[in-house]
């Protein structure tokens, strides 16, 4: 990602190598490669249907339009200036994308007459009950937990047609909440971890489930982010095929190599 600072409030940052353009806050919750790893994820089609929760400045959901394109493309976001600046990025970068104002926990009608092909979430990483409040509000928001991490796997099961697939990307450290949130809905569960360098623990995990499906759960080998066991200073060191990811947009798949 690189970005230009534009005033004091925004910046129009790069992303997939400059094939996307967004504008973001200066200050308070920033999109970094995490909602880009949550779209490579995805293994859409074109003329199938995307909802995201919690879509943010829409970073993951117009990533994955670039990738895949013929996406019918929807996004709820609780925050409105986070909202209106996803419905910009989308219109400046040429990309079709229906984003509604609302809180999970009290879905807006004009997404609960709606079924998906796929869900998408990078919900909160942190508990409330634990952990610093942030000072800017949308950062806190963002980052903080308002709603249940159930209540954002309860929404997105909701939502999803049958055989449909949930995606949610989430800090490792949370794995066993996510766990227990997928109920006997969902099914053939998928788990990949993201580790940062060799001989670390994984910090994040994406995980993939099914909608009605009866697949048995399946831990997936870890991916590893960066080259080499310490960070070689100021330069990137990303394994090709992340870099693949992150600058091309290629796909990251959930499932066995």
């Amino acid at each position: 990602m690189t970005s230009t600072l534009v005033d004091n409030t925004l910046t129009k940052d790069a992303f997939l190598g400059g094939l996307l353009q967004v504008w973001q806050p200066a200050q308070g919750y920033r999109a970094g490669v995490d909602p880009v790893f949550l779209a490579a994820a995805v293994e859409a089609k074109p003329g199938q249907s995307v909802l995201e929760l919690g879509c943010g400045v829409g970073v993951a959901s117009l990533c994955l339009q670039r990738r895949v394109g013929g996406l019918r493309l929807a996004g709820l976001e609780v925050q409105a200036d986070y909202a209106d600046l996803a419905r910009r990025n989308a219109a400046e970068n040429g990309l079709d994308f229906d984003v509604v104002e609302g809180d999970l926990r009290a879905m807006p009608e004009r997404l609960r007459r709606q079924s998906f092909d796929h869900v998408i979430a990078n919900p909160p990483y942190f508990q409330r009950s634990a952990g610093t409040v942030a000072v800017d509000a949308g950062r806190e928001t963002a980052r903080g937990e308002a709603a249940r991490l159930a209540d954002w796997v309860d929404a997105a099961t909701r939502r999803l047609r049958p055989k449909g697939w949930l995606t949610l990307i989430q800090r490792a450290d949370r794995l066993p909440d996510l766990l227990e949130a997928c109920d006997g809905r969902l099914g053939d569960l998928r788990l990949l971890p993201l580790v940062p360098r060799m001989d670390r623990a994984a910090e994040l995990v994406i995980l993939r489930a099914r909608k009605g499906a009866r697949g048995a759960f399946r831990l997936l080998p870890a991916v590893t982010l960066h080259k080499g066991r310490v960070h070689g200073g100021d330069r990137e060191s990303y394994h090709a095929e992340i870099n693949d990811v992150l600058r091309n947009g290629k796909l990251l798949k959930v499932d066995w190599h």
